[in-house]
């Protein structure tokens, strides 16, 4: 059989193939990396399908002794038509019903459970409904930036082993297994009350959260920080001595909803003439910035 012909035939096979089907074949070939080259039923001229060495066992490699010419059976998790190939995952059909559970998960879902582990990269919940985990403490995942939209130093300082919590699913991720959920999600974002009601131009009394080279944080409402950069006419004084928890009054230049960011200026005091065209509010105005707001998910 000629190439063309070959990739004909290797097209007409892959269309017919969906992400989500279960397919079964033969171990062709292992990989030094112990990837699987595996020869699936209805193709015998050549190994079409991938198992990655992490997709093959939740047990570990050395649980998973997988030989040439063994019958394998593995999920498609991608076709990958370009290549000629798809891409299997015999984790899915070693846990059938924990994959049956979360492909039928979808986005804005809630979920509850109980907060089973907290680790330096994120939190584990154990859901209330589907199976346990081969592995992981729990089949819901959080990560940080999901936990709360306030800043926190330690996700302890969130959440506790054993609280119970509600949450909304984001995503089934099929590398690791899991649901990946938000908490911060149902709770209201502080951001987006602020920049409902303030004005750019409008005097804040603030607190220093963090001094940086290129600026100063400064917490101007429970949750929403935002930065006055140091080239700010009339704030190089303030990075002298700034230290964080020291108060001082700012004016609100820019107020992007859409990226979470607030961009502070330095108060000119009363009767102050930095820009006269925006909105005094009760004092002096600020001139343009820029630079990201930070909120407790950053």
């Amino acid at each position: 059989m000629n190439e063309a012909a070959d990739s004909q035939e290797v097209r007409d096979f892959l269309t017919g193939i969906r992400v989500g089907d279960v397919l079964g074949g033969s171990v062709a070939g292992i990989s030094r990396r112990r990837d699987l080259a595996v020869l699936l039923d209805g193709f015998p001229a050549r190994p079409l399908g991938t198992v990655f060495a992490t997709d093959v066992s939740w047990l570990g490699s050395s649980a998973a002794a997988v030989e040439v010419g063994q019958r394998v059976t593995g999920e498609v998790v991608a076709v990958e038509a370009d290549h000629g190939r798809v891409r299997l995952a015999m984790t899915a059909t070693e846990h059938r019903e924990l994959w049956a559970f979360l492909g039928a998960r979808r986005p804005g879902e809630i979920l509850s459970g109980t907060i089973a582990s907290i680790e330096t990269f994120g939190v584990f919940v154990a859901l209330d409904d589907g199976p346990a985990h081969p592995v992981f403490p729990g089949v819901g995942f959080i990560a940080h930036p999901e936990l709360s939209w306030r800043r926190f130093e330690s996700a302890s300082d969130v959440v506790r082993v054993g609280q119970r919590v509600a949450c909304e699913f984001l995503q089934f991720d099929t590398w690791n297994g899991e649901a990946r959920l938000s908490l911060k999600a149902l709770r209201p974002d502080p951001f987006a009350a602020f920049a409902e009601a303030c004005r750019v131009g409008r005097r804040l009394r603030g607190r220093v959260t963090k001094v940086v080279p290129f600026g100063v944080f400064v917490e101007v409402a429970e949750g929403v920080e935002g930065l006055m950069h140091r080239q700010e006419d009339g704030a190089a004084w303030l990075f002298d001595g700034a230290e964080p928890g020291d108060e001082l009054t700012v004016v609100v230049i820019k107020v992007d909803r859409a990226r979470r960011r607030l961009l502070l200026g330095a108060d000119a005091g009363p009767g102050g003439d930095v820009n006269p065209g925006g909105d005094t509010g009760p004092g002096g105005d600020a001139g343009a910035v820029d630079g990201p707001v930070r909120t407790a998910a950053n």
